[in-house]
């Protein structure tokens, strides 16, 4: 049953967004079932819900390693697990008891209208934010990009020359319309578990490769262990550990997804085990990276670790490995893309159209919408590429809320009664971690403002 703030904003049966409530003809229900819409399978939510978790986040770690020390770091990664568990866990308890199908409606129950549209607004700023950030790392890779005016070519330039489909803007059309567009246009969640899947092995192809390569290197005795604890020379070098944070506490945030994948389970009782599993999955791809790219790069790790894969790696075939890395990579953010795309429709289409239909049923406000989200993504993208620091500091923000201050604050509302003793601690620690890494991604963003705009004048 959906909860009464989940029915005054929706019309149409509880399994929002997607399960119909009126009789379908002979090929939408073979369409359905060729959807899978008589229930998603444990393995594809696990996958669907590790690509929401693993995007391009996992390029930054080892660079935390680099600034936190090799124990630090990985302890962090291991907490953040843990911290996340809880609240998806809390979410979905209070979710049960409140009768709600959708994140926004359980954000509804506890604190009404503003509540949920404030929530609504930071899932697509967050998510706006990452599918901008995805496409332009999409364009570096393919066409390349310029940094501190060195000339970093793409791989589609190496192999084929210039061309006039070899410049940044065509590469990301042809993406655009013969990746995206059809991976966008699935109605069910479900239907991207088997991208979903591929997504994740090219991460663990990512991790594989790194991990050779760092273990080769050190066998041969050209690198070696990495620091274990962190170097502290001066107060800036003490006070750079806490820009660490907001990448450390966002990089499992995937709260915006948890109903969705939820409704379209055959077994909803099995979503716990799959939050265990997807995280435990995370976790493991997470520490992998962090420890073998800090392991193979040390102190040379830059913030990208994918930039550290655009020279010689000092073994044989290393050109083709540098190729292999970054163009896994690059289809790995191809296939995160529509999973996070997913949930900003369904939550733009919330705040612009709360009281109608699901956006499912209605084909002409799904392709609309689908179309221009699509072409304000693909437009920051081109025109706007230093619009990245705008989102990262807006993105840190958001997602801080998504992922902990709201799970947090519905715990302390505790509108029916059920909230633990447990439950109350893990939401001050959450909402304490969730101010502060706020405060230290604002700061960081403004020293770096300053900084800039200090160096351009001397």
């Amino acid at each position: 049953m959906p909860s009464a703030s989940d029915r005054k904003y929706r019309r149409g049966g509880p399994r929002v967004p997607l399960l119909p409530s009126q009789k379908c003809s002979a090929a939408e229900e073979e369409e359905l079932r060729e959807g899978g819409l008589d229930g998603a399978s444990f393995s594809g939510a696990v996958f669907n819900l590790s690509t929401t978790v693993v995007g391009a986040g996992i390029m930054a770690l080892p660079a935390i390693m680099k600034q936190l020390g090799l124990i630090p770091g990985l302890i962090m990664i291991v907490l953040g697990a843990a911290l996340t568990e809880s609240s998806i866990e809390m979410i979905l308890r209070f979710s049960r008891a409140s009768k709600s199908a959708t994140y926004s409606g359980l954000v509804s129950d506890a604190f009404g209208g503003p509540g949920r549209t404030l929530l609504q607004l930071c899932i697509v700023v967050n998510n706006l934010g990452m599918l901008v950030v995805y496409m332009i790392i999409i364009g570096d890779v393919l066409s390349g990009t310029w940094s501190d005016g060195v000339q970093h070519s793409g791989v589609v330039e190496e192999w084929f020359g210039q061309h006039w489909w070899t410049p940044r803007s065509s590469l990301l059309l042809l993406t655009t319309l013969f990746v995206f567009a059809p991976l966008i246009s699935f109605k069910r969640v479900d239907s991207l578990r088997y991208t979903s899947a591929l997504s994740v092995g090219l991460a663990i192809v990512f991790v594989a490769i790194t991990a050779g390569v760092a273990v080769v290197k050190l066998i041969d005795g050209s690198i070696e262990m990495p620091r274990l604890m962190p170097e502290l020379v001066d107060q800036a070098s003490f006070w750079k550990l806490f820009t660490t944070i907001p990448v450390l506490v966002t990089a499992y945030i995937c709260h915006h997804n948890i109903h969705p994948i939820e409704n379209e389970l055959k077994d909803p009782s099995q979503m716990k085990s799959i939050v265990r599993m997807s995280l435990a999955l995370c976790s493991s791809v997470y520490i992998a990276t962090s420890f073998f790219g800090f392991l193979l790069f040390g102190d040379q790790t830059l913030d990208d670790v994918l930039t550290n894969f655009d020279g010689d790696l000092g073994i044989p075939y290393s050109s083709l490995l540098d190729d292999v890395v970054r163009v896994s990579y690059g289809i790995h953010l191809m296939l995160v893309f529509p999973i996070v795309f997913f949930s900003l429709r369904l939550n733009l289409d919330g705040l612009l159209f709360p009281y109608a239909i699901p956006i499912a049923f209605d084909n002409r406000r799904f392709f609309s919408l689908t179309s221009a989200l699509m072409g304000f993504i693909f437009a920051g993208a081109n025109f706007v590429p230093s619009i990245w620091d705008a989102f990262q500091f807006t993105g840190a923000t958001a997602a801080i809320s998504v992922g902990f201050i709201f799970p947090a604050a519905i715990a302390l509302r505790d509108t029916h009664g059920i909230a633990t003793k447990n439950d109350r601690l893990v939401s001050w620690v959450m909402i304490f971690l969730a101010v502060s890494s706020s405060s230290a991604a604002i700061s960081s963003d403004i020293y770096g403002i300053f900084s800039s705009e200090k160096d351009v004048g001397g």
